[in-house]
């Protein structure tokens, strides 16, 4: 990521990032407990919902200060179905890191990938959702921020751009206090759901992303990384088992008695149940 350049004209030119993840259906996918993974074929795919709100949050600053949006995600070559889905809604460009040498990471292997790809660009700021919902860890932007040396905010709710090379963010209630941050640029935002709601796009936009192009990134492409720093090979995170609850399936009764009846009612269950 390009850092040595300063700009004090971003509200013009300013090139937001957007990180999301392509997630399965979590009402409909099923886990795979033998390989210890999601079976993200077993249900439709769509962007995770808290990176919808960055998409928005990055639309919403591209339309207040001007500015370009580019949408990137790491996943097989399927996942450009939600890059031209975020370009419906109102991205500029789309960028797909996909390789089989990519498959399986964990969250700093994705992260490891993440920053080797975002080194070679050139934004000014990066945003990603809090967490997705099929890991819910909340670790890929800031460990992803981490390996680009950038400074960082998560749970942020508003941003707004101060010119001179610096955004103010606002961070939700963190116990019973609001916080404020005034970050220099380059810099990544973690979002949360509250920061805005994914508008749905126009006819015509929609029409347009069936055609629209988005580049590819393969391991070949990505300078410094290795194949001991992603997929399997650079997750040090190995998932043993997976478990799905059962339903618990309750009983109940409802006494319709006085409090006497009721309570002598309630000591003769609780010791049939051996309870008491």
């Amino acid at each position: 990521m390009k850092q040595n350049r300063v700009r004090t004209d971003l509200e013009e030119k300013m090139r937001i990032l957007v990180l999301i993840k392509e997630v399965p259906d979590m009402e409909k996918v099923k886990f795979d407990s033998e390989r210890g993974v999601v079976d993200r074929s077993s249900a439709p795919a769509e962007i995770n919902p808290f990176d919808e709100s960055a998409l928005q949050a990055a639309l919403d600053l591209k339309e207040q200060y001007g500015g370009t949006v580019c949408v990137m995600t790491m996943g097989p070559a399927r996942a450009v179905n939600s890059l031209q889905e975020a370009y419906a809604r109102g991205a500029d460009e789309g960028i797909l890191l996909t390789d089989r040498a990519f498959g399986g990471s964990d969250t700093i292997a994705t992260s490891r990938t993440l920053a080797a790809a975002i080194k070679g660009e050139d934004f000014d700021l990066i945003l990603c959702g809090e967490k997705s919902v099929d890991g819910d860890t909340a670790q890929v932007g800031a460990e992803t921020a981490e390996l680009l040396g950038i400074p960082h905010a998560y749970y942020v709710d508003a941003i707004e751009v101060c010119g001179d090379g610096e955004i103010r963010v606002e961070i939700e209630n963190l116990c019973g206090n609001r916080q404020i941050r005034v970050m220099k640029l380059p810099a990544l935002v973690g979002v949360t759901k509250n920061i805005g709601k994914l508008k749905l796009p126009t006819v015509n936009r929609k029409l347009e992303s069936l055609n629209a192009s988005c580049r590819t990134v393969t391991m070949a492409d990505v300078q410094g990384l290795s194949k001991d720093d992603t997929g399997f090979a650079g997750s040090p995170t190995k998932v043993a088992k997976i478990e799905v609850p059962k339903v618990q399936q309750r009983e109940s009764e409802i006494f319709r008695e006085d409090m006497g009846n009721f309570t002598a009612k309630l000591e003769t269950i609780f010791t049939e149940k051996g309870v008491i």
